[in-house]
């Protein structure tokens, strides 16, 4: 428990008794003690913690709310080293004044935890998988699936943080149509290279630049060889080729933008392995499909879908949904006891499908979350930037890092819920100013550096230190926002919420800028009191560096 939460807990246990005592003394009745909870008002105006213990007792007790918060307060121990002040506001609210002595306690904790400052363990170990970006091989990776790169990366960071064992995945798409059509694409641009005709891409091939580098790299290394194989072992082999050249892309892309992986995961194998007939045979067993028109269908009416959904075409080969259905089943036979996709928000209707298909297996369909992504568009000059000038495509992930650097690119996708639409201002993530929320920050961080640097020596322990000279509300307010860390991570992990990580990071960047603007650091005339915020400023860098390693943006020691 951190010192947050012992905190927390000791209002929680005044309150309780203020309660207890309050019923000994007529003041009212009730038979059950309410579930009430303590938390930190947004106003800092309204204190450190409040309660809604008074609202939830009004039907027990037959009272209106503000007479038994008053009763409440009167019953509260007139003693008590930790509350300073109590106050009843709104219809019923009480909120508690802490004494400032409880804040000094946190300095030495960040001191001592270091890289460890701001973990919790709510996970408790829990296995937990984070599948994310899974591009399909057939192409370059776009701006989708950077946004779910930054996210899930960062998710499965913050996860780590919050006591959970967890492992990242990429499920590479390496069969079905998309693969078939990544053949043919293949082969009409191999034979217009070697001087043929009449060789014209299918219409849902793929006509970029890559397919054409890729056929040319072919021609390159085998000349007009492969026109002697049959045609089916011939785009075999070039899709094979074209396979391994976009999958080291994808790696190599990811892994520029700070994306590493746990786990390489490939479609085929589910197919090469029995395990899709697998699970049509489990789902047939237990009445959930039927057949049609010689095709295998799943009862997904019976989910509440609209209609049902094939699993085994007609021609006997197994559809994506079979294959993904397989896959699910896959992740929960490794034990995880829980499942998290990111995926575009075009893939809505595929949610409720899959989780009830769990259900139909004999999985907990809940125990599978699908964080959905909205759309992001460019924009330079006030104007959407719709394409790569590069290749005339869209603008790939490479060229977004060339651009802007991954570092912005990760805070921008990050910092706002991936519910909304992402507006990205490719000009606003170069710029050098306090506008730029990345540039705000590593400021803050490079900022702190300085400092500590300009002393000349190392910085002085916590224990050593007189921290009860931080009296000044920029101090203050500067530790209070320090110490939340671990119930803000606590919280950001529970509702699978990273983006509250960067907000965060801005918040205490600029209580930071303001302590440093209204507070002297380094002062020749008082060393007890340089040291004291010199212990501040250090825990302060700590906690930011943390947070920024979280979101796997750098956090630099000069700008």
């Amino acid at each position: 428990m951190n010192l947050v939460e012992q905190v927390t807990e000791q209002v929680r246990k005044e309150i309780e008794q203020g309660i207890l005592k309050a019923k000994a003394d007529g003041r009212f009745d009730f038979a059950e003690m309410p579930a009430f909870i303590v938390e930190v008002p947004k106003d800092k105006s309204h204190g450190d913690f409040a309660t809604n213990a008074a609202m939830l007792l009004t039907k027990q007790a037959k009272m209106k709310p503000r007479d038994i918060a008053q009763a409440i307060v009167d019953s509260l121990n007139k003693e008590s080293k930790l509350i300073e002040k109590v106050e009843i506001a709104g219809p019923g609210f009480i909120n508690f004044y802490l004494s400032q002595n409880w804040l000094y306690d946190i300095l030495p904790v960040v001191e001592a935890q270091d890289t460890a400052y701001g973990s919790v363990d709510i996970g408790k170990g829990e296995k937990v998988q984070v599948e994310f970006v899974s591009a399909n091989p057939t192409g370059l990776l776009h701006m989708g699936n950077a946004r779910g790169g930054a996210l899930g990366d960062s998710l499965a960071n913050l996860l780590k943080m919050a006591g959970y064992d967890v492992t990242k995945e990429f499920y590479i798409n390496d069969a079905g149509n998309q693969i078939v059509n990544l053949g043919l694409s293949l082969e009409a641009r191999y034979r217009q290279l070697l001087g043929e005709t009449g060789c014209e891409i299918p219409e849902n091939g793929y006509h970029g630049q890559d397919i054409i580098d890729t056929a040319q790299r072919i021609v390159d290394a085998v000349g007009d060889s492969y026109l002697q194989l049959p045609e089916a072992e011939r785009q075999e082999k070039m899709i094979a080729t074209a396979l391994d050249e976009k999958i080291a892309a994808i790696k190599s892309g990811l892994a520029a933008f700070g994306v590493e992986y746990d786990v390489w995961f490939s479609e085929t194998t589910l197919h090469e392995s029995g395990a899709v007939k697998e699970v049509v045979d489990l789902l047939t067993e237990k009445g959930m499909t039927y057949e049609k028109d010689g095709a295998i269908w799943l009862k997904t009416t019976d989910f509440g879908e609209e209609k049902d959904e094939v699993l085994i075409r007609s021609n006997g080969i197994p559809t994506y949904f079979a294959a993904d259905i397989a896959y699910h089943k896959n992740k929960f036979d490794r034990g995880f006891k829980r499942v998290i996709n990111i995926w575009g928000a075009d893939h809505h209707g595929h949610v409720a499908r899959m989780k009830r298909s769990m259900d139909a297996i004999g999985y907990n369909g809940d125990d599978l979350t699908v964080l959905l992504m909205q759309l992001v568009r460019l924009y330079q000059n006030g104007e959407v930037v719709r394409m790569s000038k590069r290749t005339g495509q869209y603008v790939t992930l490479q060229e977004l890092i060339e651009d802007v650097g991954k570092d912005a690119a990760r805070y921008f996708f990050i910092m706002r819920n991936p519910d909304s639409h992402l507006d990205f201002d490719l000009d606003l993530a170069k710029e050098q100013s306090s506008d730029n929320p990345v540039y705000y920050v590593q400021y803050a961080h490079a900022r702190i550096n300085s400092i500590l640097k300009a002393t000349g020596k190392a910085v002085p322990k916590a224990a050593e230190c007189d921290l009860t000279l931080l009296k000044e509300e920029a101090e203050l307010e500067l530790i209070r926002k320090i110490a939340n860390l671990p119930t803000e991570i606590a919280y950001a992990a529970e509702q699978l919420e990273p983006y509250r990580m960067a907000r965060y990071a801005t918040e205490l960047a600029t209580l930071f800028h303001s302590f440093y603007n209204s507070c002297r650091v380094i002062n020749e005339d008082d060393e007890a009191l340089t040291n004291a915020r010199l212990v501040l400023v250090n825990a302060a860098r700590i906690t930011l560096r943390n947070v920024l390693t979280m979101l796997g943006v750098s956090a630099p020691e000069r700008m």
